[in-house]
């Protein structure tokens, strides 16, 4: 299954946790979570995926997606994310999510 299409599922779903980062980001942005939502849901790609260097990630090997879409508002939003398991299912963990000014 394609990582976005899984993704967005998770999002429908609300298997979704943010971070106490990304919501600090959210709330000085003046975004609530549901913009970031929204921005995931409307993004037509995964901008890029990375090998995660953090020393608090639980798998040896975790990939973090970079999603950029639009939320509702039409606010342009920029949102970092892990799938991690949480009692055998899967969860997106956004870790980062802030607005971003696109060219």
């Amino acid at each position: 299954m394609d990582v976005l299409v899984r993704i967005k599922r998770l999002v429908v779903r609300g298997a979704v946790r943010f971070t106490e980062k990304a919501r600090t980001e959210l709330d000085a942005e003046g975004l609530e979570p549901e913009d970031a939502l929204e921005a995931i849901l409307s993004a037509p790609g995964i901008h890029k995926s990375l090998r995660s260097r953090s020393t608090r990630r639980l798998a040896r090997r975790e990939t973090l997606y970079v999603i950029v879409g639009v939320s509702f508002r039409g606010i342009p939003i920029y949102t970092k994310g892990v799938i991690r398991k949480e009692q055998g299912r899967d969860v997106l963990y956004i870790l980062v999510s802030s607005k971003r000014s696109l060219p």
